[in-house]
């Protein structure tokens, strides 16, 4: 009989945080990581919308557990991440929750804007701070490309360059962006792949088609990101090789100016 332990032989864990509609990037993430082996741990506001999420990678015959709770509360995280330990290892980490505030800087209350950097900002520093210990008690394998795990952020067009009415949003995403940076530059030489991705575009999903039809309407074909491709990107990310990873990447439509 083999020495391998079962935890061994169990299929390495994905947490996603920032999980909403079925058709969210989220979800998407969350199936594309499914389809290549991993069980995968999710985690957003709504426990129900969670729960679709879940079954529907269920029934494509993926395994998925759905762990509800507040990004910005660290109590609440530290308690998923010792959930999601129980699956299994934690080779991946994806911090997908946005607080989106759209209004003229002087309409903006500053609850707004404590919100908006509350669930982007720390969030994300909560997120990470429960996800890194996990990826980091992995061994390094040589035969393994990616290291010890992969710790991933959605990031905006706002995270470049503020605009009205986006100045909560805008701060709140470049405040995310230099944590990536600066997660990367500490952990990266111990073996975690730190990336931010700057989603410059408007996505084909539940909400823009929902919120803004008219948008939607007038992106055309093929100007709009399409959940499947982006969530493609990431999965590609995590199988990057050690000796050439990438920090940032920025994902658009082709038709999109920049």
């Amino acid at each position: 009989m083999s020495g391998e332990s079962a935890a061994s032989r169990r299929p390495p864990v994905a947490w996603i945080a920032g999980v909403g509609a079925s058709a969210g990037l989220g979800a998407a993430v969350a199936r594309r990581f499914a389809a290549g082996g991993f069980t995968v741990a999710l985690t957003g506001r709504t426990r129900q919308q969670l729960q679709t999420v879940a079954d529907d990678i269920g029934v494509a015959g993926g395994r998925a557990h759905a762990f509800a709770g507040d990004v910005a509360s660290e109590a609440e995280i530290q308690g998923i991440a010792q959930r999601v330990q129980t699956l299994g290892t934690l080779s991946v980490a994806v911090f997908n929750a946005a607080g989106m505030v759209r209004a003229p800087s002087l309409e903006i209350t500053v609850d707004q804007f404590t919100q908006a950097w509350r669930t982007s900002t720390l969030g994300g520093f909560v997120f990470a701070h429960a996800a890194l210990p996990a990826l980091l008690a992995n061994p390094v394998d040589r035969e393994v490309p990616g290291g010890r795990g992969s710790l991933l952020f959605t990031g905006a067009t706002a995270a470049l360059r503020g605009k009205p009415p986006f100045a909560a949003f805008a701060s709140a995403k470049a405040g995310l962006r230099s944590l990536s940076q600066s997660l990367a530059r500490e952990f990266g030489p111990q073996g975690i792949h730190v990336a931010h991705v700057v989603i410059d575009g408007g996505i084909d999903g539940e909400r823009l088609r929902s919120s803004a039809p008219q948008r939607a309407a007038e992106a055309g074909d093929d100007g709009l990101l399409q959940l499947d491709a982006i969530a493609e990107s990431y999965w590609q990310l995590h199988l990057q090789h050690r000796s050439a990873w990438s920090q940032e990447i920025d994902l658009r439509p082709f038709k999109e100016p920049f």
